[in-house]
C-alpha cells in the first residue's frame, strides 16, 4: 500500500521566466483539482500563492510557495506537492532551492515571447539537478501566438529534445482548443474553460496531426530500442499504452521534453496537463 501511494505522489515545480503565467497556471491547477473554489488572479493580488504583501502588490513570486492537492487519472487518486517558484533573475536561488527536491517540472513558455533569459538560467539549474521537464507553452490566445516557433525555440536555445504531444486548433484565428496526438482527438472547451469536450479531428486538421503524430514516434524510436521496432514492423499498430509507456521512460530519463499547450488565464489545457503529471 505504502508503495502504490508513492508510484501516486508527485513533488512538481513549476517554472519560467517572469510573467510566463506561473502563478497563473498555479492557481488553475488548485481550482480544477477542487483544492480552491474561486480563482483569484495575479493582477488582482488575489492569487492563493502569492501570500506576501510585496508579491500581492508587485504581481509577482518573490518565495517559492508550496500547496498540496489531488487528482483523479484512470480511477487511482494522485496526490500532488506543487511549488510556485519566482520567474524574476533576482530571486533565481528560490529556484535553486525548490529544485533539489522535485520529481518533475512544468517549465512554461509564453506563446509569443518564447524562450526567454530567465528560461535558460533554470533549464541548465534543472538540467544539473537532472529534474525531467514537461514544457506547457501558454498564453496561446495571443495574438501573434506561435506555438511551433517555441518549440523550434527550446531545441535550438535550450538544445531539448522538445516533441510536440499537442497541437494548437484555431477556428477563425481564434485559439478554440488542442489537438491529442496520442489519443488523435480534438480538445474543446466552453465559453468560460470549466467544461472539456472531446470529438474528431476536423478533416482540414487531420493530416497535420497524423505527420506530428508520426514525428512523435520517430522521436520515441531513437530513444527507446522496443519502441524502434513497433515503429518498424508497422507504426499504425502501436498502441497509445504502447506510446504512453515509451514516453513516460523517455520523461523520466531526460531524453525527451514533451510540448502542451493552452492559456491557463482561459481556463484552456489544464485537465491534459494534469494527465501528464500523472502520465510522464
Amino acid at each position: 500500500m505504502t508503495r502504490n501511494k508513492l508510484r501516486q505522489l508527485r513533488n512538481i515545480g513549476i517554472a519560467a521566466h517572469i510573467d510566463a503565467g506561473k502563478t497563473t497556471l498555479t492557481e488553475r491547477i488548485l481550482y480544477f483539482t477542487g483544492k480552491i473554489h474561486k480563482i483569484g488572479e495575479t493582477h488582482d493580488g488575489q492569487s492563493q500563492m502569492d501570500t506576501q504583501k510585496l508579491e500581492a502588490e508587485k504581481g509577482i513570486t518573490i518565495s517559492s510557495a508550496a500547496t498540496q492537492t489531488s487528482w483523479k487519472y484512470e480511477d487511482a487518486e494522485y496526490t500532488m506537492n506543487i511549488i510556485d517558484t519566482p520567474g524574476h533573475v533576482d530571486f533565481t536561488i528560490e529556484v535553486e532551492r525548490s529544485l533539489r527536491v522535485l520529481d518533475g517540472m512544468v517549465f512554461l513558455f509564453d506563446s509569443v515571447a518564447g524562450v526567454e533569459p530567465q528560461s535558460e538560467t533554470v533549464w541548465q539549474q534543472a538540467a544539473r539537478y537532472e529534474v525531467p521537464l514537461i514544457a506547457f507553452v501558454n498564453k496561446m490566445d495571443r495574438t501573434g501566438a506561435d506555438f511551433l516557433k517555441v518549440v523550434k525555440g527550446l531545441r535550438a536555445r535550450l538544445n531539448a529534445n522538445a516533441v510536440p504531444i499537442q497541437l494548437p486548433y484555431e477556428e477563425n484565428d481564434v485559439f478554440v482548443g488542442v489537438i491529442d496526438l496520442l489519443k488523435m482527438q480534438l480538445l474543446t472547451w466552453n465559453t468560460d474553460g470549466t467544461e472539456m469536450t472531446a470529438s474528431n479531428i476536423p478533416d482540414a486538421k487531420l493530416e497535420e496531426a497524423q505527420i506530428f503524430r508520426g514525428q512523435l514516434l520517430e522521436a520515441l524510436a531513437e530513444v527507446n530500442d522496443d519502441m524502434m521496432t513497433l515503429f518498424f514492423e508497422d507504426e499504425n499498430a502501436i498502441t497509445e499504452e504502447q506510446i504512453l509507456s515509451a514516453l513516460r521512460q523517455a520523461v523520466l530519463q531526460r531524453s525527451i521534453v514533451p510540448v502542451l499547450l493552452g492559456t491557463a488565464y482561459k481556463n484552456k489545457g489544464i485537465q491534459p496537463l494534469l494527465d501528464a503529471l500523472c502520465q510522464y
